[in-house]
């Protein structure tokens, strides 16, 4: 198997068909009763598998490089072939997520399984996050844990501060004037106005004034999830604290300002 895998490798037809690699290993051991190692050339279970986090950013730019060009020959770093040539899949046997795993892994997965593409920066928040989870856990993350903690983690923070309505008004400078319904902590719903360039930064300086917070919205992306079956969108909201830290937040809404707010809210309650 290794001699024709090589040849395979280097563009040669070794003319025998290895396209279910993990059924020929499970007959090998069955009728052998000897294993095949983890890291044995093109058979073992982790022959692909990359936890590092500098492999598994490599591999995730390479699997994107493929996607615009669409070579007519394999060229992703650290994988000598297509896994998937010999029955095996991406998700499951090459990007593996760990203690040692970086932002590009858990980015790959995130936006392979459930169309979330991350802003840079909050992959990397992300990537920290999905590392101490694993080393607490000490195991390996599934693709639904590290989504389930993407949600714990960045949607949904409604306290201290809660948001109970929004209205907007055109002014005639072009800007937008923002009154918006909150409180922070146990204090009483008030309306605050403030304007902005556009409706998210007309909010966030409603919500500054209102309650003295001290931050600089820095990033703000939005983008449809197309695979979906709603018509939903996601938006990242970035903000940096006066002493240099990022917080992150995100939301998903049919409509892209509701969720840009409520984005802007979880990120405020993540600083």
């Amino acid at each position: 198997i290794t001699l024709a895998m090589n040849l395979y490798m280097q563009g040669v037809n070794p003319e025998m068909n290895f396209d279910n690699m993990k059924d020929l290993v499970e007959r090998y051991e069955e009728y052998t009763g000897m294993q095949v190692g983890p890291r044995t050339p093109y058979c073992g279970s982790l022959v692909f598998a990359a936890f590092s986090g500098s492999h598994q950013d490599a591999i995730a730019k390479g699997m994107h490089w493929r996607e615009e060009h669409d070579p007519d020959h394999w060229t992703v770093p650290y994988l000598p072939i297509d896994p998937t040539d010999i029955g095996r899949s991406y998700d499951a046997d090459v990007i593996r997520i760990n203690s040692q795993s970086g932002k590009g892994g858990v980015g790959y997965v995130l936006e392979t399984h459930y169309d979330l593409i991350l802003p840079k920066k909050m992959r990397e928040a992300m990537g920290y996050a999905a590392k101490d989870l694993s080393d607490h856990l000490h195991k390996e993350l599934k693709p639904d844990e590290i989504f389930s903690l993407f949600k714990q983690t960045f949607e949904d923070k409604n306290s201290p501060l809660t948001v109970n309505g929004v209205h907007f008004r055109q002014l005639d400078s072009g800007r937008i004037e923002a009154s918006v319904n909150s409180r922070y902590g146990d204090g009483e719903f008030a309306v605050t106005k403030a304007e902005g360039n556009g409706r998210l930064d007309a909010v966030s300086n409603a919500l500054k004034k209102a309650h003295g917070l001290d931050y600089t919205l820095t990033t703000y992306q939005e983008h449809a999830l197309t695979k979906s079956s709603s018509s939903n969108a996601i938006a990242y909201v970035g903000i940096q604290e006066k002493n240099g830290t990022m917080s992150w937040g995100a939301a998903v809404d049919p409509d892209i300002i509701r969720a840009s707010i409520d984005a802007l809210v979880t990120a405020v309650n993540n600083s």
